[in-house]
């Protein structure tokens, strides 16, 4: 290695091992996220610098082995081999160390060198287990460092121990796992046959052993790099399928080599921290009422602490902002005038009045999963999963589309079942996302005043039941009833860091500004446009083209009390960006100024769209507002994910037919009661 050479080193680790801690640690705001080249599996990247060195660190999927279950698995197992870095950085949980190294012993097979970050070592002696770095270090043969990567402490030396393992590579000489010896001559007699013939990069060695495990990717690899050997090897393995259990069997006899020489756990009958707060937090029924308070206190919080805070961003932006660029611009044309400051400005303070709830929701959200609770609302709810024919796992995306539908229905990667993976994506646009939550900010106290909690927790509540008939009701008809069933292993509770939390919510919000924010802004000046030609600015909007856009609609929408165009094309908008309701109400009812809090200028459009609907109306239009179809990114990523067209045309009906029929049936018993 060339000195003062840049390096490019890979994070791997399996879930809950602090991985993205260190990640971001290391690399703080210089991070790139993209997709690998090909792949849906998101790719993080970063870069720092080390004692004048330049480092680029691949954050590599969490996988829990390198075998070909999931995309994330090949992902990481194909650019290790076909792309290798410098060094692997193996981030591993001193409190399940047992389990981490079952991926470290899959990394020692791969002909790069490996350095060990024995993280979270507060966790384990909170808990009462003791592991000694230099014992497990000499076991391995590996290099393993000490770190608390919440505190900072031990990642300078992480880096310094790859460093010094790749100016010295001939002291990494680690103990590799070894297949019991029942096997071991059928994997020589293997590996002896495809020699010579094997893909570029791929070992033979480490292809033999996957294709007696069972690999599926492997064994076409094989038998499209050495076809003329296949039929012998294939007769080999039909006569060992046994084999994989040898091979793992080998696996954990090495673990439990490395465990019972650096592990000391704590005495039987000591009770940790965890276990007596999962007596409560996983209990059938407490667990239940836990995980509802959580979450209704996380959505309180948002609303309450929030909510002052987008009434100061939308008088600042859409009143001071608004009046000044007017007196600025008044000697310039009136469509330059309409379309900077009703358009453009009015859009960017609908965004920006969003900031507050979309900071806060996700710092609730990010906590949660630092500390170690997301795992538990998995557990939780797989009962009620099952009743939809899924499992807890689903839970998961269905949780992050709380936030926002796209990684929900990305998050539906680590679904292994195909029939399971598709429900969980058509049930996740029926997930209020933070677009629709925003939304209801803003209009439930025009509409509801002082309830405007309640019926914010009653249309949430209203879509997670609807999202349960609709998941057992397309498992049944669809799916015929099928269920799964999935193992998970729940990390120790921890202290989060504030740091791991605070770049959680700027890269989720950044992206929000960047996703949405853009449409925004620009479908505000497109709506400001359409509501004034061919009238002109100053003009009539109710003769112009989003007028007769709206107008024909109009029969179907005045079912549920929406006769009013306005709010037609305020529901049409919402198909780019959520959000965009309020932007199109704020141009349409604010005569040329759009808004997006509850105050100032935001107060003169509440009062202007209660004074139009009904309290039956006014219901229906939100109920409609949270069922109606996903927005353009969701139906673009459930296009991708699920790679068919007739599966995201039947979400987007099913979705449409459902917002029509509640929203008719609210208004129609809502105005017989009232």
């Amino acid at each position: 290695m060339e000195p003062g050479a840049p390096l490019t080193l890979a994070l791997a680790g399996q879930p809950n091992v602090g991985k993205s801690t260190v990640f971001n640690a290391l690399t703080g705001l210089n991070q790139h996220v993209g997709n690998w080249p090909g792949k849906t599996v998101e790719q993080k990247t970063g870069r720092f610098e080390h004692d004048g060195r330049q480092i680029y660190l691949v954050d590599l999927p969490g996988t829990y082995s390198l075998t070909s279950g999931s995309e994330e698995e090949r992902v990481a197992r194909d650019y290790l081999i076909s792309d290798p870095p410098a060094a692997v950085l193996a981030v591993v949980n001193a409190s399940s160390l047992e389990r981490n190294l079952y991926l470290v012993a899959e990394l020692l097979t791969l002909p790069v060198p490996v350095v060990v970050g024995l993280n979270m070592l507060d966790v384990a002696e909170a808990h009462g287990i003791t592991v000694e770095a230099p014992v497990l270090a000499a076991a391995l043969g590996a290099p393993v460092v000490e770190l608390v990567a919440s505190k900072g402490k031990g990642l300078r030396e992480f880096i310094d121990a790859a460093v010094r393992l790749l100016e010295h590579p001939e002291e990494f000489k680690p103990d590799r796992p070894a297949i019991r010896s029942k096997h071991l001559p059928v994997l020589r007699q293997i590996e002896a046959l495809i020699a010579g013939d094997t893909p570029p990069g791929y070992p033979p060695d480490w292809l033999a052993l996957k294709l007696l495990e069972g690999d599926g990717d492997v064994a076409r690899m094989v038998r499209e790099h050495a076809p003329g050997k296949w039929e012998a090897v294939n007769a080999i393995l039909a006569d060992h399928e046994d084999a994989y259990l040898d091979i793992a069997g080998g696996r954990y006899d090495w673990v439990a080599r490395m465990v019972r020489a650096a592990v000391a756990h704590p005495k039987r009958g000591v009770t940790g921290v965890t276990d007596k707060v999962d007596r409560v937090a996983t209990h059938p029924v407490w667990g239940l009422v836990v995980l509802i308070a959580a979450f209704g206190l996380m959505f309180y919080i948002t609303y309450t602490v929030a909510n002052p805070a987008a009434k100061v961003i939308s008088s600042l932006v859409t009143g001071d902002l608004a009046g000044w660029l007017h007196q600025l611009l008044a000697g310039t044309p009136a469509w330059l005038s309409g379309v900077l400051v009703d358009g453009v400005v009015a859009g960017a303070g609908t965004v920006l009045s969003f900031i507050p709830i979309l900071v806060i929701f996700f710092a609730a959200l990010g906590l949660l999963e630092d500390v170690g609770y997301m795992a538990r609302t998995a557990y939780v709810m797989d009962r009620y999963m099952h009743w939809m024919g899924l499992h807890g796992k689903s839970c998961m995306p269905l949780l992050l589309g709380f936030g926002c539908n796209v990684p929900g229905i990305l998050g539906t990667r680590i679904i292994e079942d195909r029939k399971a993976r598709m429900l969980t994506m058509m049930l996740t646009p029926f997930v209020p996302c933070t677009g629709r939550l925003a939304v209801l900010a803003f209009l439930a106290p025009a509409f509801f005043g002082g309830n405007a909690a309640w019926a914010i927790t009653a249309l949430v509540g209203g879509n997670l039941v609807l999202l349960a008939i609709v998941g057992v009701a397309v498992n049944k008809a669809v799916f015929k009833g099928e269920r799964s069933a999935f193992i998970m292993e729940m990390p120790l509770y921890h202290v989060p860091n504030a740091r791991t939390i605070g770049l959680y919510v700027w890269r989720n919000t950044l992206a929000f500004i960047r996703k949405a924010g853009t449409l925004i802004v620009l479908v505000s000046a497109i709506v400001w446009a359409l509501s004034t030609y061919p009238g002109g600015p100053g003009g009539d909007a109710s003769h112009s083209v989003l007028a007769y856009v709206g107008r024909g609609l109009e029969p179907f929408f005045a079912l549920m009390g929406l006769g009013d165009w306005r709010f037609i094309v305020a529901l049409l908008s919402s198909f780019v960006a959520k959000e965009n309701s309020v932007a199109t109400l704020g141009v349409l009812f604010g005569t040329g100024t759009a808004v997006a809090g509850v105050g100032g200028a935001g107060a003169y459009l509440a009062a202007r769209v209660a004074a139009v609907l009904t309290p039956a109306a006014a219901a229906a239009f939100l109920v409609v507002q949270m069922t109606f179809v996903p927005c353009a990114a969701t139906v673009a990523a459930f296009k991708q994910e699920s790679r068919s067209w007739r599966w995201t045309g039947a979400n987007l009906l099913l979705m449409l037919v459902l917002a029509f029929l509640l929203g008719i049936v609210v208004f129609q018993v809502g105005r017989l009661i009232t």
